[in-house]
């Protein structure tokens, strides 16, 4: 009867072990299961935990109706959260959130790939909608174009809506936001002319500075501003962002405010660097992208920096034989590449390249993200390789990225205010870029950073940061936007970095000289409506007086162009035919009517791509050109501007175009001396027609749009104008009791006394 007993006791215990056993298994397969879904909302953290994220707690577990838009959240939502859950930064949203209260400005650092760019905004916008009374919208600056333009898209798919409705972006030229959007994307200078017109920025709550660090004109300018609105606007938050450890100066001048400091997710790096200078870097990189992807045995893509779109596009030809505008000096270069990847086989993997600058098309940024190629059937890896400016350093986050290569150089804008010449320079870059482009090898496991430079040069000549640029800038456009402000005491206005007083000097002169300020310094109602025009004052002035010479039709188109890039295309396969194409559009008094030839021909042909490709043109150029044109043309009829044309058929034609461009550019014009070379004005610094220009003789008197510095003083983009012009439109700067002994001089004086005699009946 016990052994009975004991038997039954026996069963009923295998019984319930197997319960237990089958309850387990059912428990565990739940988990998988859960694990496979996409996660969903619920009141504690299981699916976080199962999934092996962080633990989170229910207040940041988002809703299952997306409080934008009303309706369910996507599938594709849950996806995104579940990878955004892993990013640093989720660590610190509490603390985050705990000062966003507490304070009213505040530095955040937080290293690339850490999430700030993305989330930090979105956790503001959250705050905002916590708050009672009007809803006000959140701003988050970023350094570049691309960034911001990207960085939206990203947002605007976490947040589960359509960009351009809540959130939205704003670059130079183009505004995708509506009255909905409470998140704006934008440059600084967009944040900055949006001030001109609502001076304490109203409609934001929060304001974000992105990569501070970079010190761009218009975020310096911005910090100023801010520091100022703050002090009138108590409901204000602003957060100051940037990738780099040296804070303590932001927090210094927004006195003296809290620091939160979020790490990035980063492995080791390894670097290289080379034993000795490399005579060409441009090569050199080219040779180790090839190097690194023959050799390497281990998975991952590459990221190499170069200083601009010319040189990118070079690259993207030498690797993949596509039609685009070569650099000559690299002509050579790339030939060699080429011959050479050519000759690798069938046997070596294959390569995706990718080119990445502020110019090119969000759809074509987006290629960034896309996969690498697979591997053969013989284990060759494929890999990716994006060629980019400086705006990978900090601007980006490239996930795959194991390699990178950097040769040390950036184009960076320099100004002599002595001879008002501003150029951009190939230039070393800092320690601090160097360390930021080191890091992004590190950012998904251990990579290895190739420098091309030595290990001395980088520890005795690189300086420690980027110069700030306000200190290396002409200040005509920021000393106008300012005016525009109200802020008039500019010496007193509180630069982090105060630039240099000549620097200040030239750019109050040169406005003065173009009658947007009086000669007490005042703001005129003419430089107040330059302010308003996206332009630099010169192009602004003269977009405003050709209205006074009947061709602001033409001067916009002409301007238009100037604001975009290069439309002629020279691939190295066809130069001759590009050349001769570009000669079909050539005008005999210079390169910006040959700019509104094009323009005039490309609307002719109805904005065809084909045309585009016969031509040798390029079609986006000319498309972003059409698109400034409108964009010029609405704010013309914000002031009532007239928008007119002189007869075709006139003499004068022509002659007014060219009239209304000394209005804006007579500062900027060069006289043929005897020993045949040209003088600038004034200056007196010997230069040379660019070689890219069509004149096929030279002038006597040149107007030039810029002034490039390389091997020779160049000057580039050039129209032959007449020197009665020069004293009749600017008889204040062409006064010739300020003048310095020159060739140009003597004749001026002569043209002058002809006119006072009235010899000269018109001109």
């Amino acid at each position: 009867m016990v052994r009975k007993d004991r038997d039954r006791d026996r069963d009923r215990d295998d019984r319930s072990k197997d319960r237990d056993r089958d309850r387990d298994r059912d428990r565990d397969r739940d988990r998988e299961r859960d694990k496979e879904k996409d996660l969903r909302p619920t009141s504690n953290s299981t699916y976080y935990a199962a999934a092996g994220l962080p633990a989170i707690k229910p207040a940041m577990i988002p809703h299952s109706i997306n409080p934008f838009t009303n309706l369910p959240h996507t599938p594709r939502y849950y996806d995104i959260l579940k990878k955004r859950l892993q990013l640093p930064v989720w660590e610190y949203k509490e603390r985050f959130t705990d000062i966003l209260v507490r304070h009213q400005s505040f530095v955040l650092v937080g290293e690339t790939g850490s999430g700030k760019t993305t989330q930090i905004p979105q956790w503001c916008v959250d705050y905002m909608r916590s708050l009672p009374g009007p809803k006000r919208g959140v701003a988050c600056t970023q350094p570049r174009r691309v960034a911001a333009m990207s960085v939206a898209q990203r947002v605007a798919d976490e947040m589960d809506v359509m960009l351009g409705q809540e959130v939205g972006y704003s670059i130079r030229f183009e505004d995708c936001s509506s009255a909905k959007t409470i998140l704006k994307y934008m440059t600084d200078g967009m944040l900055l002319r949006e001030a001109m017109n609502d001076p304490l920025l109203e409609r934001y709550g929060v304001i974000i500075l992105d990569e501070a660090h970079e010190r761009t004109l218009a975020t310096d300018i911005l910090m100023g501003v801010l520091k100022e609105v703050v002090r009138q606007r108590s409901d204000l938050k602003v957060i100051v962002m940037s990738a780099t450890l040296d804070a303590g100066k932001f927090q210094i001048y927004f006195d003296n405010c809290p620091l939160l400091t979020i790490p990035g997710r980063t492995h080791p790096v390894e670097i290289f660097y080379t034993p000795e200078p490399e005579r060409d870097y441009l090569e050199a990189a080219i040779r180790t992208v090839i190097q690194i992807h023959m050799c390497e045995e281990e998975e991952g893509d590459l990221l190499l920096f170069l200083t601009g779109q010319e040189v990118l596009s070079s690259v993207f030809y030498s690797l993949f034989h596509t039609e685009t505008a070569l650099s000559d000096e690299i002509d050579e270069a790339c030939k060699r590449i080429k011959r050479e990847i050519d000759d690798l086989g069938p046997e070596v993997g294959d390569i995706k390249i990718i080119p990445l600058y502020s110019t090119l098309p969000p759809q074509q940024q987006q290629r960034i993200f896309e996969p690498p190629p697979p591997k053969k059937q013989n284990g060759a890896i494929g890999r990716k390789v994006v060629v980019s400016t400086n705006i990978a350093e900090t601007s980006l986050t490239i996930d795959g990225v194991v390699f990178v290569i950097d040769p040390g150089f950036a184009k960076q804008k320099v100004y002599n205010p002595r001879i008002r010449v501003e150029s951009l320079l190939v230039t070393a870059i800092s320690k601090a870029s160097a360390q930021q482009r080191a890091g992004r090898a590190g950012r998904t496991r251990p990579g290895k950073c190739f420098r091309l430079y030595t290990e001395k040069a980088y520890k005795t000549e690189m300086q420690d940061n980027t110069y700030p640029e306000i200190l290396r800038s002409n200040l005509g456009s920021v000393v106008l936007q300012l005016k525009k402000l109200g802020i008039d005491d500019l010496v007193h206005f509180d630069f982090m970095d105060p630039p240099a007083p000549e620097t200040l000097m030239r750019a109050l002169e040169l406005l003065n000289y173009l009658a947007a300020l009086n000669d007490d310094g005042d703001l005129t109602e003419l430089g107040s409506m330059m302010a308003e025009f996206p332009l630099d004052p010169q192009l602004a002035k003269m977009v405003i007086a050709s209205c006074d010479y009947n061709c602001s039709n033409e001067v916009l188109s002409i301007t238009a162009m100037l604001s975009v890039p290069q439309c002629f295309v020279r691939p190295t396969e066809a130069k001759k035919a590009a050349d001769e194409a570009k000669m079909r559009f050539a005008h005999i008094d210079g390169d910006h009517l040959t700019l509104l030839n094009v323009y005039h021909a490309f609307k002719q042909n109805h904005e065809s791509v084909q045309w585009c490709y016969d031509n040798f043109i390029n079609y986006r150029s000319l498309m972003s050109a059409d698109n400034v044109r409108q964009q010029l043309s609405r704010i013309m009829d914000r002031f009532n501007l007239p928008r007119r044309s002189t007869d075709f058929t006139s003499r004068d034609y022509y002659i007014n175009i060219r009239k209304a461009l000394v209005t804006g550019y007579f500062m900027q014009v060069a006289h043929l001396e005897r020993t045949g070379h040209y003088l600038t004005v004034k200056d007196n610094q010997v230069v040379q027609l660019h070689p890219s220009t069509v004149l096929d003789h030279k002038p006597e008197w040149v107007l030039y749009n810029e002034f490039v510095l390389t091997t020779k003083n160049y000057i580039r983009t050039c129209t032959d104008i007449k020197p009665e012009w020069l004293v009749k439109i600017a008889p204040q700067y062409y006064d010739m009791s300020n003048f310095p002994q020159c060739e140009a001089k003597r004749q001026l004086d002569r043209i002058i006394a002809k006119l006072q005699s009235k010899e000269y009946s018109q001109y």
